[in-house]
C-alpha cells in the first residue's frame, strides 16, 4: 500500500465513515470515539509528513550527498573554462546547482560573493 492510499484510508476513518464504502460508522462503532478521532489525525500529520520527505528525496540530484572524484573535480573545472553555466554543469553531473557552486569554492575556482565563510584570523 502506498501513502497515498493509507492517507486516503485513515481520512474516512477519521470522519467516521467507512472507507470502501464512504458510508457513516454506525454511532456507536468505536471511531465515533474522541480519543481515537484524535489519534486518527495524528496518524494522518506523520504519514503527510512521511510523503513530503519521499517527494523531497525524489526531487533530489540522482549524485546528492555522494563523494565527489578527483576525475569529477576536474572535469567541473574544465567545464567551467569551458564556459558551461552552473545549470549545465549541474545537470551533467546529476547534483544541484548550490552543490556545484560549494564545490568550485571549495577547489579555489570561484570566489563568494559574500564575506569568507571562515576569516583568517580566527583566534589571536
Amino acid at each position: 500500500m502506498d501513502i497515498a492510499e493509507a492517507l486516503r484510508i485513515t481520512h474516512a476513518l477519521a470522519d467516521g465513515l467507512n472507507p470502501a464504502t464512504g458510508e457513516p460508522c454506525a454511532s456507536d462503532a468505536v471511531l465515533r470515539d474522541a480519543q481515537v478521532a484524535i489519534a486518527l489525525h495524528r496518524a494522518i500529520g506523520a504519514l503527510e509528513s512521511l510523503a513530503e520527505r519521499e517527494k523531497a528525496r525524489l526531487a533530489q540530484a540522482a549524485n546528492a550527498g555522494r563523494y565527489w572524484s578527483k576525475p569529477e573535480d576536474a572535469q567541473v573545472c574544465e567545464e567551467l573554462r569551458q564556459g558551461l553555466d552552473f545549470q549545465q554543469i549541474a545537470k551533467k553531473h546529476n547534483r544541484s546547482v548550490p552543490s556545484i557552486v560549494a564545490r568550485l569554492i571549495k577547489l579555489g575556482k570561484i570566489v563568494p560573493k559574500s564575506a569568507p565563510l571562515f576569516p583568517e584570523k580566527v583566534a589571536s
